[in-house]
């Protein structure tokens, strides 16, 4: 075992959300003031101002707020009339994604009552792979496949070219899971509006963050739209009367009030997301570290689409050697994250659906390789400097 000497390196933390907090506490504590005044703590006015400003941002005619981006995952398709909303359901309709993302993307699909089939990613962006979808939807019933779910992951919107002519083909609706992308675009456009509907998560660790749990729909499907209003709220159009069975997933004003705050300077944040991002890369490639050919030579960078806009939710690269480099990073007091350790057709709770090691090599290949690394707004450049200088000490 080699021995990998310890610069003396301060700290840096994955997140620092007091960094964030500190510049608009005021704004955010006479928000969460007008709230507790005025006795209103669900739905609301809150919620609809939110609901409109979020519209506006996402390109979307309808936004409706929720308890949180997996309630929202299941709202988007079960108004999309994609699964059985009936206890009976036999989970005959199939939806489409992918298997490198958070468990949500999947127990979504099995909560609005469909079947999750996978297909593998593009090892470039990490995101759904469009010729992988086309080969799972020619080994499938074509009248079973419902829908298909790309998730925008780290926050590079997924190909929406390719999907979306696949999508288009069949007449099948389009949902996004943008849980890690508000703000981001394709082609222009923003996530959010590229699909039939869209989820968006607003857990505090989300570009887009709230005080707790939340989460929000985007359509401009009017329909649609409706229907989530209605599930959100136990599927009640009228108090106490149910023409459907729904949840209990209603958005506290609260967090609606705080996300009012915090969205007036996403569009900063996000820039300085992406400034923080370039400023890594130039790092990396001073330091020498960056792959030549492949992962076997060095760290590869995150690939960016021309037509996309990236918000880098996460500054995720691959890394050889990764475990034992987080586990070094870690000594340092280096926050880093591995997002996802174990792709969603090896979890032991999906493992009903039949799929094998070896099934998807390319999720499989992420799973051992990315590594995500401190990034936020906020990060100084110091700290970038010190991330890169104890991952040049540990291949050197």
């Amino acid at each position: 075992m080699r021995l990998v000497s310890r610069p003396a390196l301060e700290p840096v933390a994955m997140l620092d959300f007091a960094r964030q907090y500190a510049p608009m506490r005021e704004e955010i504590l006479e928000a969460i003031a007008r709230v507790c005044d005025s006795q209103g703590f669900i739905l609301g006015p809150e919620v609809e101002a939110f609901e409109t400003a979020a519209a506006a941002t996402c390109g979307a005619s309808f936004a409706v707020g929720c308890a949180s981006g997996t309630d929202a995952l299941w709202l988007a398709m079960a108004s999309a009339g994609i699964g059985s909303n009936s206890v009976s359901g036999d989970r005959t309709d199939v939806v489409i994604t992918s298997p490198f993302s958070f468990f949500a993307s999947a127990s979504a699909v099995l909560r609005a009552g469909a079947r999750p089939v996978f297909a593998d990613i593009d090892p470039r962006t990490f995101n759904l792979s469009a010729d992988a979808v086309a080969e799972v939807l020619r080994g499938e019933s074509e009248e079973r496949v419902r829908a298909i779910l790309p998730v925008h992951l780290y926050g590079q919107c997924a190909d929406f070219d390719a999907l979306g002519e696949i999508a288009q083909s069949r007449d099948m609706p389009m949902i996004e899971d943008a849980a890690q992308a508000f703000g981001a675009t394709w082609n222009g456009r923003p996530a959010g509006s590229l699909g039939t509907a869209a989820a968006f998560s607003f857990y505090p660790t989300k570009n887009l963050g709230a005080m707790g749990d939340a989460g929000l729909v985007t359509t401009s499907d009017e329909q649609i739209a409706a229907r989530v209003r209605s599930l959100r709220s136990h599927g009640m159009t009228r108090r106490y009367y149910h023409d459907e069975v729904g949840w209990n997933a209603r958005m506290d004003a609260i967090q609606a009030a705080v996300l009012s705050v915090k969205l007036r300077y996403l569009e900063g944040w996000n820039a300085e997301r992406r400034n923080k991002a370039a400023r890594y890369d130039e790092l990396f490639r001073g330091a020498g570290l960056v792959a030549k050919n492949s992962v076997a030579d060095g760290i590869v960078l995150p690939w960016r689409d021309s037509r996309a806009e990236h918000i880098f939710h996460q500054y995720v690269i691959r890394a050889p050697g990764r475990d034992a480099l987080r586990e070094y990073l870690t000594e340092l007091g280096i926050g880093s994250e591995i997002y996802y350790p174990v792709p969603l057709h090896l979890q032991d709770a999906l493992a009903e659906l039949g799929y094998r090691q070896g099934d998807f090599p390319e999720a499989e290949a992420a799973a051992r390789e990315v590594i995500a690394l401190p990034m936020y707004p906020e990060l100084r450049d110091d700290e970038q400097d010190a991330v890169v200088q104890a991952i040049r000490t540990f291949y050197a």
